[in-house]
């Protein structure tokens, strides 16, 4: 009579009956054809990965997968901002317009701009553009139709600052952030510093607003004609300038002078714009040579993109001969 099979013990041989659903179902894809690698060739492409504009942007996504941010890209959008962006030759690899949008100066003068400088002009729908601004951190985001993917910025370093303005026959006026952390307020104190004869803003490295495109919007492309130094440590920085000879003008309510009465605006100047909620840090003012406020009445404070427009408006008004 014949032994009984085993039903509990393992089928011998290699896989047995499980031997399909052991094997792959395809061969495994080269790296290059991955989602995921970096120079991942696009469909029907022959030879090495390409390093052109279309492998930097990760290729155009297949019907219904989301779309895919470029590596270290962000997405500027509304009409004016990208427009002046592209006026000012802001570093960017593609421009998207909406494929339902009526007629517009600003959208036409925006596509021959991107044209001109040949950037990959992409038409999608509406979606397609609120699914990029939604990956890109700015969900429910008036994009008015338009948006255009720029290049992460690229900071100077503090000392070009003052020498860009020495290069040119002017006393340097630059501004500094002492932890501001608003990115709108960043803007608005580019527009306000680029609008009084500023050469540049210092912004802290760490736990403060960087130029970020919400930065970008707020300043209305300014930040394109604007550089924009960071530093590690900003109370080593100021102390740096103060050796290259400038003189360093903190803004507080309780400021040791008035705004008004300060000597020091035909100079070489640094202004320093304290944070939202506490003004200056101790240590940037003990590096200040002096800390001067803005009377006002009827209010506790002044905004810090406000107070810093007033006070670059002073320091313009007193470098302005006749003024």
């Amino acid at each position: 009579m014949p032994a009984k099979k085993n039903k509990k013990g393992p089928t011998k041989g290699s896989g047995g009956k499980n031997r399909r659903s052991l094997e792959g179902k395809k061969t495994t894809l080269p790296k290059e054809e991955r989602h995921w690698y970096p120079g991942k060739k696009p469909r029907g492409a022959k030879g090495a990965p390409s390093g052109g504009a279309h492998a930097a942007q990760g290729g155009r996504p297949e019907a219904g997968e989301a779309p895919r941010q470029a590596p270290g890209g962000e997405l500027l959008i509304g009409r004016n901002p990208v427009v002046e962006a592209l006026r000012a030759g802001m570093p960017a690899v593609r421009l998207f317009i909406a494929n339902s949008l009526d007629p517009d100066a600003r959208v036409n003068e925006a596509s021959r701009l991107a044209g001109d400088r040949g950037l990959e002009i992409s038409e999608v729908t509406r979606g397609e553009l609120d699914r990029r601004c939604d990956s890109n951190g700015l969900p429910g985001a008036a994009h008015q139709g338009i948006a255009l993917q720029v290049r992460p910025y690229r900071y100077s370093a503090p000392e070009d600052l003052s020498e860009a303005a020495r290069a040119a026959g002017q006393a340097p006026l630059i501004v500094a952030l002492d932890g501001v952390t608003d990115p709108h307020n960043l803007g608005a104190i580019a527009r306000s510093a680029a609008a009084f004869g500023a050469h540049g803003l210092l912004v802290q490295e760490r736990r403060a607003a960087g130029v970020t495109m919400a930065a970008w919007k707020t300043s209305a492309g300014t930040l394109a004609k604007l550089p924009v130094a960071q530093a590690v440590n900003l109370t080593r920085a100021l102390e740096g300038y103060k050796r290259e000879g400038l003189f360093v003008v903190g803004l507080d309510a309780g400021g040791d002078t008035r705004l008004d009465a300060i000597t020091l605006a035909e100079d070489p100047l640094v202004v320093v714009v304290g944070s939202e909620g506490k003004g200056l840090s101790r240590l940037v003012r003990e590096a200040c040579d002096t800390v001067a406020g803005i009377p006002i009445t009827g209010a506790e404070s002044l905004n810090a993109s406000v107070a810093a427009g007033v006070a670059l408006y002073e320091v313009a008004r007193r470098r302005t001969p006749g003024q």
